[in-house]
């Protein structure tokens, strides 16, 4: 399928009218599962609603994949599942609000679940972790990507880190693999954080691939809030890095056309082609919805940008 055909057969509406933020896709037996922040574990309620789709456009709900790790309410953000062996993995966080969050890892047998928690906190001595993305490398080898925050640095706040992931339940040392370097990635100046205050940046969402030899880092960055949410890109010879941005800003994909504060993006396929998933709001700005694009490629850098804008 050309990339022409494929843009035309992707809507440019949202793809699923609920509150669908961070979505991650699975392509699993021929089908499509979509998981995404919005529905909340608690007693009775299990998090992380699931979609399922044969071919990207119509989908349809199967309701809570996750068995909350409590009855009280906590906050779910942002699952997404790897498969290793016969079973799926599913890593996500889940805290109150934005503090507290740790990363965690479920597992299930079958991509509409039920995942279960296997009562492991991945990262203990982060005060806060969000987004994590599983990652195989060609070698066969497993990373967890993920954010965190930092105060140290000339842009103090949240970065993008990266560690070996063994047996996919146990983390190797952390290395950070990305910092905040423009203004665009600020989440909020004067931001009172930790008993201080910060010009708050914020980097999240990481979703790795490996191209033509290289490997491929699309972040998210700015105010999830705001038009300011954008997605960039990073390359490396290496999943610890050195990463560099070959164009600084948010050139993946930006607030443009029918589309505000897009991001959180991960990428499947569709006919051989590269997909990008991700949210943006809904005229209202009451809710999230999934969204989907054709990811091109000029060389070695990638954009989901109307071919009118320049990326």
């Amino acid at each position: 399928m050309s990339d022409s055909t494929t843009r035309g057969t992707l809507p440019q509406h949202p793809l699923y009218s609920g509150d669908f933020a961070d979505p991650f896709v699975l392509e699993f037996g021929g089908m499509y599962y979509a998981y995404g922040t919005g529905l909340h574990g608690q007693e009775g309620v299990r998090a992380f609603e699931v979609l399922s789709s044969p071919d990207l456009q119509t989908w349809t709900s199967h309701g809570g994949v996750l068995e909350p790790l409590s009855p009280e309410r906590q906050d779910y953000w942002a699952p997404e599942v790897a498969r290793s062996g016969d079973t799926l993995y599913m890593y996500y966080s889940v805290g109150h609000g934005d503090a507290g969050h740790h990363l965690r890892v479920a597992t299930a047998t079958d991509p509409l679940g039920p995942f279960v928690d296997q009562g492991l906190n991945l990262t203990p001595d982060e005060p806060f972790a969000i987004d994590p993305h599983p990652f195989q490398a060609p070698d066969g080898s497993w990373w967890l990507f993920y954010a965190r925050d930092d105060l140290t640095g000339d842009r103090p706040g949240t970065l993008l880190s990266a560690a070996p992931l063994h047996d996919m339940t146990r983390l190797g040392e952390t290395q950070t693999i990305l910092r905040a370097s423009g203004d665009w990635q600020v989440y909020q100046r004067a931001r009172t954080m930790y008993g201080a205050v910060y010009d708050w940046h914020t980097l999240e969402g990481p979703f790795v691939l490996y191209r033509n030899g290289r490997y491929h880092l699309l972040y998210s960055g700015g105010a999830w809030t705001n038009e300011s949410y954008g997605v960039g890109h990073a390359t490396a010879d290496h999943p610890l890095g050195p990463w560099t941005e070959p164009v600084p800003g948010a050139n993946v994909l930006r607030t443009a056309g029918h589309l505000t504060g897009p991001g959180h993006a991960s990428v499947t396929r569709l006919a051989g082609e590269d997909i990008l998933i991700f949210h943006a709001w809904n005229e209202e700005r009451t809710r999230r919805q999934l969204h989907a694009a054709p990811l091109r490629w000029t060389g070695d850098l990638p954009s989901a940008l109307p071919e009118s804008l320049p990326s």
